[in-house]
């Protein structure tokens, strides 16, 4: 196959964000699988290794009350509305749906007064039948709440009623999956551009404790810019000092040796594994282990069996071999990774610190930015805060005292929304001006 030119390096994180197609369990499809019998990788069904088988925003209000009124909007499930038939959710208008799985469906939608594109996950309490599958929901949830990196997917609402939890996230277009499908493998720019931006993600989500445990690249998202946005944390985990995990998550052509076998395992290791299948199907358009018989895929993986084909440079061969070592012990570190001479080779500037510039003007609007952490961190904060009151102000008419009343209360309602939206916007367009 022709090799993929590389994107610029130079193209930056989109100024205007965009609603979260991430999956949970028995994933809700965002978009259809592809038909291409080329022989890329194939999506991934999940079965559980041998050893566990058996176990198993709106117009300006001219009032206060016609503000408590708008704010109740968020509160109510999708609609039609009109004679149209336009379908409605609060201040979005429904463009249409993106996927349907077992646990709901997945709309694309536009908010109706910044036109940002949303995805509305919307999941039924009804087919969350068992305490695994809340568990996910709960947990994708908790951490998107929490992560606020320009390459993982964002999370801007969570409405819920009686019948429905709505997320409200970041809409990236289409998947790294169906990108490799159509253009085979890459060009070692090409591929470094990707995996840069992968591995700074997965690096931040660890900072934060955070384990990630299923990275594959139907996981990983493109906005329209090709940025990669790391999306479906149901299968995550918090890592915790001294204590190690043993549950068997993710796809089995992906899954590190020790997850396979059943091992404990403290966590970043196995996410540091799936990075470097990713990283070896993006630079050869294929899998490094694969097979129809399970068992067989297993062992190849255990035994750390794969080829490397003779047109990759030796600095991406040695980076390859590094992180597809079989014992997690002598496998290369995400830290490692980033000193490593092939990756940083036309690194980004935005990505090149790792300092927490991210997490201290995080996307919890119920905390006052001067009640973060960390005091520089804080200033930042309350300096975006400004500047986001201020353009709701210009553009819809709030004022300082709307906006705060709005952001103190838990309840979902139109103006947290409207702030929410402007302020990753604000926030991309300042990740912009650091490259």
């Amino acid at each position: 196959m022709t090799p993929l030119p590389p994107p610029p390096p130079s193209t930056p994180p989109p100024s205007h964000p965009a609603g979260s197609q991430s999956s949970l369990s028995d994933p809700i499809p965002v978009y259809p699988p592809s038909n291409s019998s080329s022989p890329t990788p194939q999506r991934q069904q999940q079965p559980p290794p041998p050893q566990q088988q058996q176990n198993r925003q709106h117009a300006h209000p001219s009032s206060r009350e016609a503000r408590h009124q708008q704010n109740t909007d968020l509160q109510a499930p999708p609609r039609s509305g009109g004679g149209g038939g336009q379908q409605r959710f609060g201040q979005y208008v429904i463009i249409k749906t993106l996927g349907e799985g077992s646990f709901g469906k997945v709309k694309l939608a536009v908010h109706q007064v910044t036109g940002q594109k949303v995805a509305l996950k919307i999941i039924s309490r009804r087919k969350l039948v068992n305490r695994d599958m809340a568990g996910r929901v709960e947990r994708e949830i908790q951490y998107l709440q929490l992560l606020r990196h320009p390459h993982i997917i964002k999370l801007y609402n969570v409405v819920t009623t009686n019948t429905e939890i709505v997320m409200v996230i970041e809409y990236a277009g289409r998947e790294l999956f169906d990108y490799i499908v159509t253009h085979g493998r890459m060009s070692e720019d090409g591929a470094r551009r990707f995996f840069q931006q992968i591995i700074c993600a997965v690096e931040y989500c660890h900072r934060h404790k955070i384990v990630h445990r299923d990275l594959k690249p139907e996981n990983l998202l493109l906005d329209e810019f090709l940025n990669v946005k790391i999306a479906d944390f149901g299968l995550s985990n918090i890592m915790t000092d001294g204590n190690f995990l043993k549950t068997s998550c993710g796809s089995p052509n992906y899954a590190a040796p020790e997850v396979i076998s059943g091992k404990l395992y403290a966590g970043p290791e196995v996410d540091v594994w799936s990075c470097g299948v990713i990283l070896y199907v993006l630079l050869c358009g294929r899998l490094p282990f694969d097979d129809d018989y399970i068992p067989t895929l297993f062992k190849k993986i255990s035994q750390g069996s794969y080829s490397v084909p003779s047109y990759l440079s030796p600095e991406a061969v040695t980076l390859l071999r590094k992180m597809l070592v079989v014992n997690p012990v002598n496998r290369i570190t995400v830290a490692e990774i980033r000193q490593d001479p092939w990756f940083k080779h036309n690194l980004p500037e935005y990505l090149r610190s790792q300092e927490d510039e991210f997490v201290d003007t995080g996307v919890d609007t119920r905390q006052h930015p001067t009640q973060n952490r960390d005091t520089r961190g804080a200033k930042a904060a309350g300096e975006l805060h400004e500047a986001v009151v201020g353009k709701l102000k210009k553009t819809l008419g709030y004022g300082n005292e709307d906006v705060h009343e709005a952001l103190g209360r838990e309840e979902p309602n139109a103006i947290k929304d409207a702030y929410n939206i402007v302020r990753e916007n604000q926030m991309m367009m300042r990740d912009c001006k650091w490259h």
